[in-house]
């Protein structure tokens, strides 16, 4: 592909995936493909849905973050950017050492709901293998988004690499512990047709969930800086109650730590007034009422909401008597503090 052929497919493949709500929420996700020694590569905070329409991509030297990769510096991907080509003064991707570091010329990096709903599982890794069978693929546990994700999925593809025949391809497919799904593929499309793929085989239909008690909700916000969520799907999140219990434990992936902080605080109705015990709470972004359905607060933006919502498709997803595993403390705060993943937030608003 001529270079400017190259990075139309990726604009055009990437704003397909972008419009996909179960593969990418919000600004989450990136995309990307090698030209040459360029590596374009999505920018932090943008919503890969817009690709067609504002600029997304940042050119890097592939060779050059390879190299500083390989020397292990602290900053591999910042020196490299090709700043002559660009304009926009776009910041790379916090996962671009990932992009850099797979083999494939096109990589698409989504928050798969369907991936999610198994990653954040105890037994996760070994549900999967039994839905991707037949597939080069491999799962790496959970270590926070960068470059420590990188080296984590540079070991596991030596492992997998190092095991294979040697008629079989390279591993095309990488599943994440608490936090997604990518492909890699000759080009964008087929990296996508590889992704709508993996997540047909991981997906099971979420439980179906009881209307909102939307009159009981609006009482209770009366007077508060609450409101009902844009998503009616949302309130699965109070109306099924094992969602209910899976988002109170805890947050399980990072953008929800992102955009939503920890596990969801629950107010119950059996314990009385709704509204009475809301406003005894911090100001959070959202809520659950337990039986009701959800109250954000008006301050969450659209990003949030997204967030808000896969939740709700997420942990219906997740079977009620499933084992889950969630963030330890010390990484949901280590996230919330990132300097990377609050340019990213600011960004997405």
């Amino acid at each position: 592909m001529t270079p400017s052929t190259a990075l139309r497919d990726l604009n055009q493949i990437s704003a397909r995936l972008g419009r996909d709500f179960l593969l990418i929420q919000a600004a989450g996700g990136n995309t990307s493909v090698k030209d040459g020694d360029t590596l374009w590569v999505k920018a932090s905070g943008k919503w890969l849905m817009h690709a067609e329409t504002q600029p997304l991509f940042v050119p890097v030297a592939l060779g050059g973050v390879r190299r500083r990769i390989a020397a292990d510096e602290a900053d591999p991907v910042g020196p490299e950017v090709q700043t002559e080509l660009n304009a926009a003064g776009l910041r790379p991707s916090i996962e671009t050492t990932l992009h850099a570091l797979m083999p494939q010329p096109a990589v698409l990096h989504a928050h798969s709901v369907a991936a999610i709903a198994w990653a954040v599982r105890a037994d996760g890794q070994a549900r999967v293998a039994e839905r991707l069978q037949g597939l080069r693929w491999a799962w790496v546990p959970y270590v926070r988004p960068g470059l420590p994700l990188t080296r984590a999925v540079a070991d596991a593809l030596a492992v997998a690499n190092a095991t294979a025949k040697p008629s079989e391809a390279p591993v095309d497919v990488v599943v994440f512990g608490n936090h997604g799904l990518v492909t890699g593929a000759d080009t964008p499309a087929e990296a996508l047709a590889l992704m709508q793929s993996v997540a047909e085989r991981l997906d099971v239909p979420p439980r179906a969930t009881a209307a909102p008690q939307t009159s009981l909700l609006e009482t209770a916000a009366a007077g508060t800086r609450y409101r009902l969520p844009a998503a009616a799907a949302c309130h699965a999140l109070g109306t099924d109650p094992a969602a209910t219990r899976i988002a109170a434990g805890g947050a399980m992936y990072p953008d929800h730590v992102v955009f939503l902080g920890g596990g969801l605080a629950v107010v119950d109705p059996k314990q009385g007034d709704v509204g009475q015990q809301l406003r005894a709470l911090p100001e959070q972004p959202a809520l659950i009422v337990a039986g009701a359905g959800v109250l954000v607060h008006e301050s969450l933006g659209a990003a949030g909401e997204a967030m808000l919502q896969c939740l709700a498709e997420v942990a219906t997803r997740v079977d009620a008597g499933a084992k889950v595993c969630y963030l330890p403390d010390e990484e949901v705060a280590g996230l919330q503090q990132w300097d990377a993943e609050k340019f990213r937030q600011q960004q997405s608003a």
